[in-house]
């Protein structure tokens, strides 16, 4: 009986925060990787920033698809910004610790600017085949009432979709073990410290990244499927060389977004324990396309890069 009540006292009892450990495996060195991560972290935000910037000077860009670019950038800084400063605390002065609440709330932060850019980067996807597909049809289609439908209809499913993630999470009992083998707050990663069954969150996890991401990447697929099959038939070799690098570098950057979701969602569902690399991957996936996308998105238009050289030329003239 008194074996009972005790076992009844510590499945009852709720740890008061969470350890992050940090990169699993390599504890005793992992502060060296925290000068690659601060560099990602600082261009990622001075390339979005410096992107924001350009559009909100120069009046020509103040048009439906420079409008896109420019959530775009503010999602990138929101996602990295969500986790870069807790992970170089942990790395520099062993800032580990976090609380439940903290904990939960990073949780379904990373969910949301994750699950927004997934839906940015349909809308672009769609605004692309538009533009290339039907020419005549863009600008009574692609306009800035089009733009602000778009945002608030991400904005409503990402943010209602997510919220389920860290609710069922905070539901969980945490009654017994608190270190976390990551540097963030994962659903994985938390929900796997739980003494009681975590099925409907594992659930939930796979139906939100089929329903989310799947849905989104189908459409994606689709759409640049339907543009390669345009491009293929312009008589212009130069034109169609352009459209296919252009579409090309997209995509690159699409598919390590969408691939680093479906590993870790595999590694969810298979209940594996965290190794380093899925580790890694979930840290470098929120902070190398918000550093990246400024550069393949926004660098490579020729309106954007005019605005840049005239921005420093201008202080240039300045001082």
């Amino acid at each position: 009986m008194l074996q009972d009540l005790r076992g009844s006292n510590r499945s009852h009892f709720q740890v008061s925060e969470f350890i992050l450990m940090g990169f699993p495996g390599i504890h005793s060195w992992q502060h060296w990787l925290s000068l690659p991560l601060a560099l990602l972290y600082l261009l990622a935000l001075g390339a979005n920033i410096l992107i924001l910037t350009i559009i909100h000077q120069e009046a020509s860009l103040h048009q439906p698809m420079y409008h896109f670019l420019g959530i775009l950038a503010m999602v990138d800084m929101g996602l990295a910004t969500t986790i870069m400063p807790k992970i170089l605390a942990i790395l520099w002065f062993n800032a580990k610790a976090i609380s439940l609440p903290e904990c939960f709330a990073q949780m379904y932060a990373i969910h949301c600017f994750v699950a927004t850019e997934s839906s940015i980067f349909v809308f672009m996807a769609i605004h692309r085949y538009v533009a290339i597909c039907r020419p005549l049809r863009y600008p009574s289609i692609v306009t800035d009432s089009f733009v602000v439908k778009a945002t608030v209809l991400m904005t409503i499913r990402n943010c209602l979709c997510s919220i389920s993630v860290p609710v069922l999470a905070a539901q969980r009992n945490y009654c017994s073990r608190n270190q976390i083998e990551h540097c963030l707050c994962s659903n994985l990663g938390v929900t796997s410290l739980s003494c009681d069954d975590r099925k409907i969150n594992s659930i939930n996890q796979i139906f939100l990244a089929w329903m989310i991401m799947g849905i989104d990447l189908g459409v994606i697929i689709v759409s640049y499927a339907l543009i390669l099959q345009s491009v293929l038939k312009l008589n212009s070799k130069e034109a169609a060389s352009k459209a296919l690098s252009t579409c090309i570098s997209h995509l690159i950057l699409i598919l390590f977004f969408y691939s680093v979701i479906i590993v870790i969602s595999i590694t969810h569902s298979a209940g594996m324990k965290l190794p380093l690399i899925p580790v890694l991957l979930n840290v470098l996936h929120n902070v190398i396309p918000p550093a990246l996308n400024p550069m393949v998105y926004a660098l490579k238009n020729k309106e954007l890069r005019q605005g840049l050289c005239k921005m420093f030329r201008l202080n240039i003239k300045g001082n």
